[in-house]
């Protein structure tokens, strides 16, 4: 309180006119509060009352902090700046003490909370707060809650998930009106108001005097702070400066809204009293400051566009009585005025009954004169004031917070929605000028969300503030400012205005909020009724629509490719989807039943009334403007959808809401154009116009638009089609795809408006299109389940899906509040009912697949529809793949062999309203089409393909499933103004005409083609036939044209209008002038009826003559019984024969012709050109056939020397290494090994000066270091309680090994007696390849000039193997000579021991003993030393040196044969710990240890160990008994030889020999060391048990001392060794902490026996294992208790005469060099010297714990939840904080902040940092937030995955979904296989350099 004592407190309240008295204290504060307390208690309590606000001036006084602040610069420049912060933290202090009214503030705060009657959470957050949704319990799709009270809750088996706020929220529990009381959790289930006490009075008292003043002082700070922009100059940084001064104000009332209902009651009061607001800021008082502060709220006023009137008019307008506040109405139906709709005037005399008589003017609209659009405004209460500020100021979180704590407070949130409202036009005029318009508009949606998503007081503000009419307004307003002028259609006499969606506002999205709170408050019913009733708004709103009509056009580049391409169609989708289709969609769901056909009457007839006016605007008349194309008509879709519902759920009668033809043909215009557009898309023909097209294209169908925007469309020409004369619009669809003049008989045509190229593809666009717009039943009688099915069946069969990709492309309603919610139930039982579930599956290093959904057998059986498929697939690759898929089906169920076509599938009935469609199958014109198109395609025109014939066919058979019954009456209505059409055919209906056969058509053709140039038709009709290859229709063209003009006629009722838009006179505007030759009329003669045709085709594609046979002469009950299973799958014969079976059924005269057809075996073409086809056709498939052979035939000679080659190369440690067995020794040849150099092919020996070396990667590695000697695994820490200590790890206990042995005995004899590299050790590994080293070298160059990116650093020496791609950074050079040591050396030998020990002594004495070549440089020892140079930098230098003496050469000597050791102990992990499986594993393949240990003994025969020192020496030969270790005290002694770890000595002494090894002195070597590790093993277990057994022992030993056997019997051996140690004082000072030390157990003779062999067997097994690689022996498989006994009898130990029938006897494998006694007794003299002065350490160094168990990764709890829940909040350690990423490691469980600065150490990032420390440079982390795994390997990292899914066998990446997810037990194995088998390298693919950053 210095600070504020020094800041001068006002002390007592006696000198009220002292301005400010001496320093007071604290305690001073509290006596005056409570002093004043009591004055106010009383019944007269006004001098205490104006003592208060005497006191309240002086201390809230605004001018001295803000003159401070307004001075801020200077003052802090000059180190004022502390003065401003006292004296405010002083006001604080005060205002406390005042409120507490003299208690402790703690204790007032502790008293209020008292009170509160919990009812509602209502806890804010703001944006990345982790909350919960779920979907069962809520009714506003907007609901959330805090995870407390979510986990407080029941929400098992519900629809819930996870989700990080966007723009923040609160939570709803308690609250119902927004969720289910059943989802409440405990703390707010109870409705606790009845129960808790009244407030006592004088509690909050004080709060009601105090509170008032504090505001105000608030809000004067605001306005004085509040400097407008100088012009275009973004002031935030002054903003941010006021709001930084203002943090502890606004915190502390922060602070109040927590302490519950009590206190936010009176605040309550406090912000909405009127009288308390006149009182305190009228600015009429004589305090100067108070007037400053008014002048500059009114300056802002002003500047907001807000006009503050006159006086003599505000007091001009009576004092409203009425209390409820309104937003001024007159302003907004001003508005609405000027658009034409309310005449403002008479409108402001009502509105002064309404509420607020003085008001701001909000001005709406610049053209307009009308005064009263300004609209008057004026604050009236605290509330609306700091309101005003908070979206001055553009809405401080802060602010923001408490506005939102206080809601819990009904009638706070009654009033504070209504001033939201009221200043609903200001806040969007600020966030049009915002420079941060995101942030604001997430504080804006925070806001707003809570208040609107409730459906009381969103009818209640809609009643009474107009609600309504303001959000149209206010969102018609803001899209003004961004019109531009249509060019659709006319361009220069266009009045249509559309959005630029190039505007920042529609980019940006900025107007989201507006429109996101505007479908939030029509999803209430209440409020969408108001909407759908008010004549006024539904005008407004389709006003506001039409600005969208036809924006972003699209007009087709015809010359050069554009040069920018825009992507303002990606604003341009979002605009209608979110502005236009989620309000259509929430206004639908309210009109669901019969009793509201009256609103869908209103919105479709005003809906029409908008799309005449835009017709008009755009002067349309009925031709579209050629090469235009807007994807967006949301007058269009709003119509459509409307009419769908009306007819769907209200039964209206559809013709009753249908305007006249002329509308009809005009609506249908644009819907088609767009298809027409998207087949030229398709056709490359809109290439010219960029990328972007296409992605238009492909957004209009995705699946989040498609329900909007296509199906809308589709529907909306359906209904057309079923009114419109059908001949009129087929003739329309053909024409608006260009391809009219295509459709003739003849073979040649020209196409006045499409090139050649694109005309197949065109024509089958719009094949496809009628296929379509005939077959697709989405709104034209589908249930919602049955186009739930369908649609899920179409993205099914065209992929497999994930639950939650097929979640994303189903369309749903995008409104949250319609229909069928994603989850819901009958989306699971549809899946279940079409889908299997295929569980997600794991080959070790494949990819991890997810769980994934496939379609039953029965639906691609039975519904499988290729024309949904179409309709939804965004790349057309997807269709093909689902036929792809269809056909494999096929061919495994064996119902079709063959290529099927795509199968025909019958369609749910049409509701009767749409019956008119299906006359488009039956009008001539179609029928025309379909004969020209069969004739063409059988006499094999040019640019037609199978997908035509397909498409026509289909169109046939849909005509006959949906003919009418009576044929004969059709004929009658047929007649007058149809006579021209007989030439063609007699009637509409499809079933008669199939048989009319038609024997001449006149066709007009260029003057070059063949039909012109005939003499005779009798002569030459084979060959003019034959050469028939093109095509068009002049006659079916003119017919088009006869169409419209009757057409016009019919509507226009003048025939001059008609005659301007006859087609042909525009088609000329198009050809090319003076490139067409001239037409002729010809005439063909065809004679064929499309039976006839259909019949011939069936002998064209089966390519045999008379191959139709109708079906029915053989099994009459075909007619009975049609539905065949045979005909529904198969090719085109299958659809040939399933139409004429279908034609013959429907009628008796089609049956008998097509029989007489069959009869006649008419040759379908001259015969000639049959079999040249025939033979062409039958040759190609014949070809094809001999390719696929001749492929299926290299493929598998490839596969096999694929597979050849990888045995090879796998084997590469022992290529020949059956050779040695077969060599009988009387031919000692020496086989040399062989390599294959992978880069340059060519194979040989690796020799001196060019050297061979293997491809290896190097990598330090602790896996070893995490060993435990505990089978407990250790499990991720999920509460406080439970931490991770490393001490039991085997690095630990090695470490710490090492260090008591430094403390104690010389440093270099230390160095010698452990290994290191269980942390950090170097693992060398290799793929098996072999290389030059100078081709490598050359491979390097090449690498690093190459500028790709690749994923690994060449400078460091990183490549991939040139030939299997494997990860590698260095080569290992291949010793020359043979590879497995050649077998002299492998024959046992039958020297005896001694003169073996001798042998090896001898030969370690021998300084660098290498053939002479090694050491003068040659290439080879060069490369040597390189690769032990990188082996060396491979792990850092912690890791290397343990040495007191940095950089001694023993250090050297110890790094490596500890890495040696290191690769041992790592390969017998591989093979899982143990060696039972015998033989090569994979572990063994990727293993080079052999080249390994010659780089190894080569560097080691460098340093010679002193002859004196050399363990070999202690442990063969008995020394004199020289007490040089005791004599010398102050030289450390020599680590005794029982403390040496035996491993360790094995590898010394191996690599100190000459390199290739004899076998016979390797088994010397092992013998020797057996001894000593068998002796270890019994000191171990003598000192483990306890006294009173080794007593026993010693006494049981003694007794067999003298027996034969004696050195080879454990107990004899025990006995001695204890009384031996019993001479020192190994065994004394037993005292207390030996109890830890004894073991429970007592030990049997049995128990011993299993001790010392598992003491014994990991030694056994390395040593097994070094033998392997060293003389390439077979490693014996064997069961697990006889390992023991195996390993030594493989090694040599066990002499090969022992029979293992009495059990087995671990001793009877020694063999002692020197009598066994003297030499124990010798080890144990070393021991007893040292524990005479260290019993403690000597005993812990005695025990060595040599079982050490596999390695894990941390055990993970099942459900991902618990792990969140704790890290996601945890803070971290370093800054206390919690991290924005946090992460664990999940090797050692540190808690890890990601990329975080806080922790950055020398520009290393914690992770990075964690993966050196941890795993020396090898770290796997899980991500907290994203529940990803994520590898660091070096510098390198990648994202391996989840081994978290979902219910559905999916990840969560990100948590986006924030489904539950639970461990996937194999893929954690799969990355703990990685991480134990050092592959993740290899296996995983996308690394990228992380650069210290993670």
């Amino acid at each position: 309180m210095a600070a504020a004592a020094a800041a001068a407190a006002v002390g007592g309240s006696q000198s009220p006119q002292a301005e400010l008295p001496a320093p007071g204290l604290a305690l001073d504060k509290a006596a005056t509060a409570a002093h004043l307390k009591a004055a106010l208690s009383r019944p007269d309590n006004r001098a205490g009352a104006e003592e208060l606000q005497a006191l309240l001036e002086r201390v809230l006084s605004a001018e001295r902090p803000l003159a401070a602040a307004a001075d801020g610069e200077e003052a802090a420049a000059a180190g004022g700046g502390g003065g401003a912060g006292a004296a405010e933290e002083e006001a604080l202090e005060w205002c406390k003490c005042l409120l507490a009214g003299g208690g402790g503030y703690d204790e007032f705060c502790a008293a209020v909370r008292a009170y509160d009657p919990a009812a509602l959470c209502g806890l804010v957050w703001t944006a990345n707060f982790v909350a919960y949704r779920c979907r069962t319990c809520g009714i506003s799709p907007c609901m959330s809650l805090c995870a407390e009270c979510f986990h407080q809750g029941d929400h098992t088996g519900h629809d819930f998930n996870m989700f990080r706020s966007q723009a923040g929220g609160a939570c709803d529990c308690g609250d119902s009106n927004v969720m289910r009381e059943s989802g409440f959790c405990k703390r707010h289930q109870i409705k606790s108001s009845s129960n808790i006490p009244c407030v006592p009075k004088d509690l909050l008292m004080m709060s009601e005097f105090v509170l008032p003043r504090f505001i105000f002082c608030l809000i004067q700070y605001l306005r004085e702070g509040y400097n407008e922009p100088a012009a275009d100059v973004p002031s935030e940084k002054d903003l941010n400066k006021v709001l930084q001064l203002l943090e502890p104000q606004i915190s502390f009332l922060e602070d109040l809204t927590k302490m519950g209902g009590a206190m936010r009651s009176v605040l309550t009061q406090v912000l909405t009293n009127q009288q308390n607001y006149k009182d305190l800021t009228s600015g009429l008082g004589e305090n100067a400051c108070a007037k400053k502060s008014h002048e500059k709220y009114l300056i802002a006023l002003k500047s907001s566009g807000l006009t503050y009137p006159e006086d003599k008019l505000v007091y001009g307008i009576q004092e409203p009585s009425a209390g409820t506040s309104t937003l001024a109405v007159q302003g907004f139906a001003g508005a609405t005025g000027t658009l034409g709709q309310l005449d403002s005037s008479d409108e402001e005399d009502q509105d002064g009954s309404q509420g607020l008589g003085k008001r701001k003017r909000v001005k709406l609209s610049s053209n307009t004169k009308d005064q009263s659009i300004m609209d008057v405004l004026k604050h009236k209460s605290f509330l609306e004031e700091l309101l005003f500020w908070t979206i001055k100021y553009e809405f401080p979180q802060k602010m923001v917070t408490f506005l939102l704590n206080m809601l819990p407070d009904q009638e706070y949130k009654v009033a504070f929605t209504k001033t939201f409202v009221q200043h609903y036009a200001f806040i969007m005029k600020t966030l049009k000028k915002s420079h941060e318009s995101d942030t604001m508009s997430n504080r804006i949606v925070h806001i707003s969300v809570q208040l609107f998503s409730n459906e009381e007081l969103a009818r209640q503000v809609t009643e009474e503030c107009q609600l309504l009419d303001i959000m149209v307004t206010v969102l018609l307003y803001m899209m003004e400012s961004c019109l531009i002028k249509s060019e659709l259609q006319d361009e220069e006499n266009s009045l249509h205005v559309v959005v630029n969606c190039g505007e920042a506002l529609l980019k940006n999205n900025t107007y989201w909020p507006l429109v996101s709170d505007f479908i939030n408050i029509l999803s209430h019913q209440s409020v969408a009724k108001r909407f759908l009733e008010d004549h006024g708004l539904l005008v407004t709103w389709m006003n506001f629509v039409s600005f969208f009509q036809g924006m972003n056009l699209n007009k087709r580049e015809l010359n050069e490719h554009v040069e920018f391409e825009s992507q303002t169609y990606y604003a341009a989708f979002a605009a209608e989807l979110e502005a236009c289709a989620q309000p259509m969609w929430g206004l639908l769901s309210h009109c669901k039943v019969r009793e509201t056909q009256e609103y869908t009457r209103n919105v479709v007839r005003y809906c029409l009334e908008a799309l005449q006016d835009w017709f008009d605007a755009i002067n349309f008349v009925d031709e579209p403007a050629p090469n235009q194309v807007t994807f967006h008509l949301p007058l269009h879709r709003y119509y459509a959808m409307f009419l769908s519902k009306a007819v769907k759920c209200q039964e209206l009668d559809l013709d009753s809401v249908l305007p006249d033809q002329e509308m009809l043909m005009k609506l249908m215009i644009h819907p088609l154009q767009i298809q027409a557009s998207l087949a030229e898309i398709h056709s490359n023909m809109w290439v010219r116009n960029g990328l972007q097209i296409k992605g238009q294209a492909m957004t209009y169908v995705q699946s989040h638009f498609c329900n909007s925007m296509i199906d809308p469309d589709i529907y909306l020409l359906q209904v057309c089609a079923s009114r419109l004369d059908p001949d009129y619009f087929i003739s329309s669809v053909f024409e608006r795809f260009k391809v009219v003049d295509l459709l003739t008989m003849a073979s040649q045509h020209q196409n006045t408006v499409l090139d050649a190229e694109h005309e197949r593809s065109m024509l089958e666009g719009a094949l496809t299109f009628l296929v379509i717009l005939l077959s697709l039943r989405l709104h034209l009688g589908m249930s919602d389940d049955e186009i739930l099915r369908a649609e899920m069946v179409a993205q099914l069969c065209m992929n497999d899906r994930t639950h939650s990709s097929l979640l994303d492309l189903i369309p749903e309603n995008p409104n949250p509040k319609s229909g069928i919610i994603p989850g819901s139930y009958s989306f699971e039982s549809v899946l279940s009912a079409v889908a299997d579930f295929k569980a997600p599956v794991f080959e070790p290093g494949g990819s991890m697949q997810q769980g994934m959904y496939t379609p039953k057998a029965e639906v691609w059986d039975q519904e499988f529809d290729p024309v949904m498929v179409i309709l939804r697939t965004v790349y057309r690759r997807d269709v093909q793949s689902a036929m792809d898929r269809y056909t494999a089906f096929l061919k495994q169920s064996g119902k079709f062999p063959g290529n099927p076509w795509p199968p025909y599938k019958k369609r749910t009935p049409l509701h009767p309203s749409y019956k008119g469609l299906m006359r488009l199958l039956h009008c001539k014109t179609l029928h025309i089409v379909l004969f020209t198109l069969l004739y063409k395609i059988l006499m094999d025109h040019q640019n037609l393909s199978e997908h035509v014939l397909c498409m026509v066919l289909y169109l046939i058979e849909l005509g006959l499933e949906n003919s009418a019954e009576e044929e004969s009456d059709e004929e009658a209505s047929v007649c007058g103004p149809e006579r021209c059409h007989d030439s063609w055919f007699p009637g509409s209906n499809l079933v008669s005409n199939m048989r009319h056969f038609i024997n001449y058509v006149r066709v007009r053709v260029p003057e070059t083609a063949p039909e012109v140039k005939r003499d005779s038709p009798a002569s030459t009709s084979s060959d003019s036939l034959g050469s028939l290859q093109n095509s068009g229709t002049a006659q079916v063209f003119s017919l088009v044209a006869e169409r419209r003009k009757k057409f016009q006629e019919i509507i226009n009722r003048s025939s001059s209008e008609a005659n301007q838009v006859v087609r042909p006179k525009t088609s000329n505007k198009w050809s090319a002038p003076g490139s067409a030759p001239q037409l002729t009329t010809a005439i063909l003669e065809i004679k064929e009826s499309i039976l006839s045709l259909l019949i011939k085709l069936h002998h064209k594609l089966s390519g045999k003559q008379n191959s139709y046979y109708p079906p029915w002469l053989d099994d009459i009950e075909i007619l009975i019984q049609p539905e065949i299973p045979k005909y529904s799958h198969g090719d085109g014969i299958t659809a040939v024969e399933r139409i004429l079976l279908k034609a013959a059924l429907q009628s008796r005269m089609n049956k008998r012709i097509i029989e007489e057809i069959c009869r006649k075996v008419t040759p379908p073409v001259p015969p000639k050109k049959v079999t040249a086809a025939e033979k062409k056709t039958l040759d190609k498939e014949e070809r094809r056939q001999k390719a696929r052979e001749r492929q299926q035939k290299l493929l598998a000679e490839f596969a096999s020397r694929q597979k050849s080659f990888m045995e090879t190369a796998m084997d590469v440690d022992s290529p020949e290494n059956d050779i040695p067995m077969e060599i009988t020794a009387a031919e000692p040849q020496i086989s040399e090994a062989v390599y294959d150099c992978v880069i340059c092919g060519q194979s040989g020996p690796s020799s001196e000066d060019r050297p061979t070396g293997l491809v290896v990667l190097l990598q330090a590695s602790s896996v070893l270091g995490q060993c435990r000697d505990n089978i407990e695994p250790k499990k991720l820490p999920i509460t406080e309680e439970e931490q991770i200590y490393p001490w039991d790890t085997c690095a630990a206990v090695h470490d710490v090994r090492l260090s008591l042995l430094q403390r104690y005995f010389k440093d270099s004899s230390c160095l010698l007696a452990v290994s290191i590299g269980w942390e950090g050790g170097v693992y060398v590994q290799t793929c098996g390849h072999t290389l030059h080293i100078d081709c490598h070298k050359s491979y390097m160059e090449s690498l690093r000039n190459d500028q790709v990116l690749q994923g690994f650093s060449v400078d460091k020496g990183e490549f991939t193997c040139p030939l299997c791609r494997q990860f590698a950074n260095s080569v290992l050079p291949c010793y020359p000579g043979s590879n497995v040591e050649n077998n002299l050396w492998q024959r046992p030998s039958n020297k005896n021991i001694q003169d073996l020990i001798k042998e090896v002594e001898e030969l370690q004495g021998r300084p660098g003993a290498f053939p002479v070549s090694i050491s003068s440089e040659t290439n080879l020892s060069k490369e040597m030393e390189s690769v032990m140079k990188d082996i060396k930098n491979t792990t850092q230098k912690k890791y290397r040196d343990y040495s007191k003496t940095p950089g001694s050469p023993d250090n050297d000597f110890l790094f490596m044969y500890s890495v040696a050791r290191t690769n041992l102990e790592l390969e017998l992990i591989h093979r899982g710990g143990n060696l039972c499986s015998g033989g090569a594993s994979t572990a063994g393949k990727r293993s080079c240890l052999n080249q390994l240990f010659h780089v190894l003994a080569l560097h080691m025969r460098l340093y010679s160990i002193d002859s004196e020192y050399n363990p070999w020496r202690k442990l063969t030969q008995l020394v004199e008994e020289v007490n040089s270790q005791l004599g010398n005290e102050e030289q450390q002694p020599e680590v005794p030889i029982l403390y040496h770890d035996v491993t360790s000595l094995l590898l010394i002494q191996i690599l100190m020999m000459p390199q290739p090894l004899r076998k016979d002195h390797f088994t010397c070597i092992v013998k020797v060391l057996f001894t000593l590790l068998y002796t270890q093993a019994l000191v171990a277990l003598s000192v483990k048990c306890s006294e009173e057994d080794r007593s026993a022992w010693k006494h049981t030993g003694a007794l067999k001392k003298n027996t034969c056997d004696a050195e080879k019997s454990h107990e004899v051996l025990l006995s001695f060794v204890i009384s031996e140690l019993s001479k020192g004082k190994l065994y004394h000072e037993e005292g207390t902490q030996e109890c830890a030390m004894v073991s429970p157990i007592a030990w049997s003779p049995e128990s011993m026996e299993k001790y010392l062999q598992d003491f014994c067997l990991p030694f056994l097994r390395i040593t097994s294992l070094l033998q392997h690689h060293l003389f390439g022996e077979d490693l014996p498989s064997c069961q697990e208790e006889e390992e023991f006994s195996v390993l030594s009898s493989c090694l040599g130990l066990l002499p090969t005469f022992y029979q293992t029938e009495h059990p087995f006897i671990s001793a009877s494998c020694l063999d002692w060099p020197v009598p066994a006694f003297d030499i124990i007794s010798q080890w144990c003299f070393e021991i007893n010297g040292f524990t005479e002065r260290h019993a403690e350490q000597g005993k812990a160094l005695l025990i060595q714990e040599s079982r050490w168990k596999l390695p894990h990764l941390l055990q993970l709890p099942e459900n991902y939840n618990t792990i969140f829940q704790y890290y996601h909040r945890k803070t971290c350690s370093v800054c206390t904080k919690v991290p924005k990423d946090p992460a664990v490691c999940l090797v050692c469980g540190t808690f890890v902040c990601l990329k975080g600065l806080c922790c950055k150490q020398q520009s290393y990032c914690e992770c990075v940092l964690h993966s050196q420390n941890c795993g020396a440079g090898t770290g796997i982390f899980l991500l907290i937030n994203a529940s990803v795994i994520i590898i660091i390997r070096g510098h390198r990292f990648c994202l391996w995955g989840s081994v978290y899914l979902d219910a559905h066998g999916e990840e969560d990446r990100d948590l986006r979904r924030g489904k539950p997810l639970y461990i996937c037990k194999e893929r954690y194995k799969v990355l703990e296989q990685q991480w134990i088998s050092h592959t993740f390298d290899h296996i995983n693919k996308r690394w990228g350099p992380h650069y210290n950053g993670l």
